[in-house]
């Protein structure tokens, strides 16, 4: 006991009270405070009881933070009140203590929070702990904004969970585009080599700027002379640059769609190209996401008979109200959420104007019979080979779901993750937190990997003007 006295006043660590929607979340946020103690409030383990049961994400995560405190108290030998070493359990991730609350807490709270509600039960445990550590920090670690207000009005510490943030700032979110500048070649251009490989041109150029650039990220200059290229190889000074096929002529047309702008090319080549396995795009509504994955997915799929077919995804958060069970099969249930896929195939349909109305129709049977439509429920233990897996509102997943639909890819299968994460519809997920930011962040730079984010709305001038203005 004197050993722990004597080592306190040299650590001072902060204690961080957990809400049960950090836990929730982050199963694993027990072991992401470092040097620092974690209490849990008993309101928060009775909550993890009472949303233990069913097959949602929050469920299993609260089954998980369940398990993990059951072997980190079980393994204890001394008592549970002086706090248990997190060294151990956390393969040393975690140096702090965990206390759970041994006794009856009687914070005096103010009479306008009523006791019965957890929130203020778990506000009532910090006062207490912070008027028995008058000289430590106190803090309340919660996702719930409302939670953090009420604790900060009554002068408590309180923070939101920042370790599950990829960026703090989605505006340095890598673009996958960069814009060389205009002396790009007096700079870079000396001892240049060039070939040609597969009908394209590649040039090994060096200089300071090759140090900044990542693998399949696209570079280009406007100008009298435009110049667009993919970084191929990037080694310290040097870099090797292949010219794009240029997907907006019409001799090129993939489907019958050309690409209207810079971006739209640029993505045109990663989702064409077969040595690239996962494609992620970014975009706002309207920008041609859909359109180019399921143009580029087709032509692949019937034409060139690379995949044997496309699988689509997406997260099934309606946007108003739920709209209660539906009939039918899995396929059939998945309908309402489809209706994009739906608007795009007739898009892709009418540039088939030779067959008249018989051959687009048969033409329509053909293009259903090769697209299958996926609720996430059922994907775990699933292996897709050689198929083309589309995966739409992709900003809607967690890390942890996007880790789990990825890892369904079997050879020979490309991922495509569609989304735009100005519109995020899942509690507890921000632009910072959300999968799909994760994805792109963590997938850049790989070889076999590209992201586009576009940023010129293709859908009319009206929809343009509305993304502007409203």
């Amino acid at each position: 006991m004197s050993a722990k006295r004597s080592a306190t006043p040299a650590r001072q660590s902060k204690l961080f009270v957990l809400d049960t929607n950090v836990l929730m979340h982050d199963p694993t946020s027990l072991f992401r405070f470092e040097e620092h103690d974690v209490y849990v409030p008993i309101m928060t383990l009775e909550e993890l009881d009472n949303n233990k049961k069913g097959m949602s994400e929050v469920a299993r995560n609260a089954r998980q933070a369940s398990r993990m405190l059951d072997s980190i108290v079980s393994g204890v030998e001394h008592s549970i009140a002086d706090g248990i070493p997190l060294t151990g359990p956390s393969s040393e991730l975690a140096t702090g203590r965990l206390f759970l609350q041994t006794e009856p807490i009687s914070g005096d709270l103010p009479p306008a929070l009523p006791t019965a509600k957890a929130d203020n039960q778990i506000i009532g445990v910090m006062m207490h702990l912070r008027e028995r550590n008058p000289r430590r920090e106190v803090i309340l670690v919660s996702k719930d904004i409302n939670m953090r207000i009420k604790a900060r009005a009554l002068g408590l510490d309180a923070q939101d969970y920042y370790n599950d943030k990829v960026l703090e700032d989605t505006d340095l979110l890598y673009t996958g585009t960069r814009e060389l500048p205009p002396d790009f070649w007096e700079s870079h251009g000396k001892d240049m080599e060039s070939w040609k490989q597969d009908g394209h041109t590649l040039y090994r150029v060096q200089g300071p700027l090759c140090a900044e650039l990542l693998v399949n990220e696209f570079v280009y200059q406007e100008g009298d002379r435009p110049f667009y290229a993919i970084v191929r190889e990037r080694a310290g000074r040097s870099a090797v640059l292949e010219t794009l096929r240029d997907y907006g002529h019409q001799k090129n047309n993939v489907w019958g769609i050309t690409a209207r702008n810079r971006e739209q090319n640029f993505a045109l080549n990663l989702l064409m190209n077969p040595d690239v396995d996962f494609v992620t795009l970014l975009g706002q509504a309207g920008t041609g996401k859909t359109l180019l994955t399921l143009a580029a997915g087709l032509t692949q799929t019937l034409e060139s008979k690379l995949y044997s077919e496309i699988i689509m995804t997406r997260v099934t958060v309606p946007v108003g109200e739920d709209i209660g069970f539906l009939p039918g099969t899995e396929e059939e249930k998945m309908t309402p959420w489809m209706g994009a896929l739906e608007d795009n195939l007739d898009v892709l349909n009418k540039s088939d104007d030779e067959g008249g109305e018989w051959g687009r129709a048969a033409t329509r049977d053909l293009i259903r019979s090769r697209i299958k439509v996926k609720s996430l429920n059922f994907m775990r233990g699933r292996t897709f080979i050689n198929k083309f897996l589309i995966i739409d509102e992709a900003q809607n997943l967690t890390p942890k779901q996007m880790k789990t639909l990825i890892t369904r890819a079997g050879p020979g299968t490309k991922v495509i993750c569609l989304g735009n994460i100005a519109q995020i519809d899942t509690p507890y997920l921000t632009e910072g937190s959300s999968g799909l930011t994760y994805v792109v962040d963590r997938f850049k730079g790989w070889p076999h990997s590209g992201h586009v984010t576009l940023q010129r709305g293709e859908r009319s001038r009206l929809a343009d003007h509305a993304a502007d203005v409203l």
